[in-house]
Formats: structure tokens, sequence, C-alpha cells
């Protein structure tokens, strides 16, 4: 019971360090989650066919808030269930369940924070004259690849050449101050980020005016000719209106040096891009997100909009402009 709230808001500090989040923020996440987990667990014992009677059962030896205090700093240090069970005084089904029940609800809730760009309210930066030609309001995508257990079946269509070994991969998009906007569903390692962008389904939540940047892996994002994975292809000037355009950083010539003008576009480029790879900095300091998955790839996308929604509530108490 060492790692119950009640012990650990005493010691601020160690709480900042188990969690990665400080006690006042983990309190504003618990008001907000758990009137959705109490009624998630009305609707899972009002359930037809349930045999169960309304409150039947062994009681949690848990609370409500210290179930959620028990999957953040799952998802922060990725520990064993007995490992967890130690630390919270119960068993490692108890605090198994404590996790299935929860990882729902803090899915939600990071998707609650996510918010795209709105062209109406943002105050547009003024953008170096090396920019020009980029959209003056975007989302900044890229993805990271974390490593799994090696499949049974299909096992070459998990394996990743980059990384050497057998991986899944989360496309997250964010805004210009680094929120988290977007996470698509997670997919196998091999495949093209180009083409998980085009499944992702983010080009239709960007409203008009707003655009995507990407790294040299999304060359060929405005190229309407290029046919999307289990789609049909569009064609007319309507249908081109309405694909977020984007820019990407320019290539080197084949067999001939880098202009000066192009080194100096893609420096300008890199940092204005370079929030995205912070954010995914802060992603992977959740050991969930880090360590090689234990779950035989199931479940990743919820850990992952979940942990989002952990960044962005800490990024917005750091800088409460960026809300």
């Amino acid at each position: 019971m060492l790692a119950r709230l009640e012990n650990l808001r005493q010691h601020p500090s160690v709480f900042r360090h188990l969690t990665g989040l400080t006690v006042a923020l983990f309190d504003a996440l618990a008001a907000d989650v758990l009137p959705a987990l109490a009624l998630a667990d009305r609707r899972r014992r009002a359930r037809p066919g349930r045999r169960r009677a309304p409150g039947a059962g062994h009681p949690c030896a848990l609370g409500d808030a210290d179930q959620v205090l028990l999957t953040v700093l799952w998802l922060r240090h990725y520990p064993t269930q007995e490992v967890l069970g130690f630390l919270f005084g119960v068993s490692d089904s108890a605090a198994k369940r404590a996790m299935d029940r929860c990882l729902p609800v803090l899915e939600q809730a990071g998707k609650d924070t996510m918010r795209v760009p709105d062209p109406s309210r943002f105050r547009r930066k003024d953008l170096p004259r090396l920019l020009a030609d980029t959209p003056g309001l975007a989302v900044i995508v890229d993805t990271f690849e974390q490593r799994v257990q090696r499949p049974q079946r299909r096992q070459r269509a998990h394996y990743s050449g980059k990384k050497k070994c057998h991986t899944l991969k989360s496309q997250v998009a964010v805004d210009e101050d680094g929120l988290v906007v977007h996470v698509a569903a997670s997919v196998p390692g091999p495949r093209a980020d180009l083409e998980v962008l085009d499944s992702s389904g983010l080009r239709g939540l960007l409203p008009t005016g707003v655009g995507i940047l990407g790294d040299l892996a999304y060359v060929g994002l405005n190229n309407p000719r290029r046919r999307r994975r289990g789609t049909r292809r569009r064609r007319g000037a309507r249908a081109r209106r309405r694909r977020a355009q984007g820019a990407t950083p320019r290539r080197k010539p084949r067999g001939q040096p880098r202009p000066l003008a192009d080194r100096r576009y893609n420096r300008a480029f890199a940092r204005r891009r370079i929030v995205v790879e912070h954010t995914i900095g802060r992603l992977r300091r959740f050991r969930s997100l880090a360590e090689v998955d234990r779950h035989h790839r199931r479940g990743h996308t919820e850990r992952v909009r979940a942990v989002a929604g952990l960044v962005n509530r800490l990024l917005q108490q750091s800088n409460p402009r960026a809300d």
C-alpha cells in the first residue's frame, strides 16, 4: 500500500516522479475521469443478460481515484502486474481489472483534449520569407515505432527493416504549440508513413486553411494522382480542394550538390517542424510506449491516446496560452 493516493499526497516530489503529474494536475484529471468511470460501471452492471444483481460480488479494495492512479503509474513506468499489486496492496488480478476499467476512460479523456487548429480563432504566426510557400497554419505529423513481441503468425508483416525488429507504428499530429491534435490507429511497422496518413482520416478533420507539415517520408502528399489505399482516385479541382495541402523539406537533386537556397529553406522548415519531435519525446518518456510491448499488440492505440491526453494536460499547465 505504499503507492496509495493518501500516502503519495504527502510526498509531492515522489508523486511527480512516479506519475509524471503534479498532485493538482492529477486531481483535475480525476475530477474529469471519475464521473465517466462511474457511468461506465453503471452501464456494465445494467447490461442485458447479467446474472448478478447490481452491487453483488466482492468489492474492489481500491477506490476509483486509486485505480486511476494505478493506471497512470503503469503508463508511466510499465511495471508488471505483480509489482503494481504489491505497491497498492492488492492482487495482480485486481491490478489488471483496475487497468482494464480505467484505460478506456483515460483514452476518451485524451481524445477530449485533442483539438484541431481553428483558422477563425488562431492568431497566425509571421513566417519567414523562406517559408512563404508553406501553409500559414498547419499541423505537424510524424510517426514513431515501438518494439513488440515477435508474432507467431505473419511475422514479416510486422518486421521493420528500419528498426531491425517487429514493431507497431503510431502517427501523431500536433499543432504549432506542441499539443497533440490527433493520434491515428496503430499499424504494423513496415507501413509507409504516407500510407498511414492517408488511412488515418486526418485530412478530412482539418478545416479549410489548415495544412500539413511532414518530413521527407511525406514527399508527395500534395500529389492528386497518387492512389490512396482502399479508396478510389479523386478527380477534378473540387476533389483537390478537399485535400489538405502540405509541405515537406526539399530533396537533394540527384547527382548534384544541394543548392544553398534549399539548405536555408530546410533549416527554417526544421525549426517549424521540431515541435512534433519534442512532443513524441514527451510521449515516450512514458515507458509503456518505449519498452517492448508485452500485450501482443492489443490495446496499443488505446495506450497511445491515453498518454497523449496526459501530455496535453502537462503542456497546458506549463503553457496556458497553448490551451
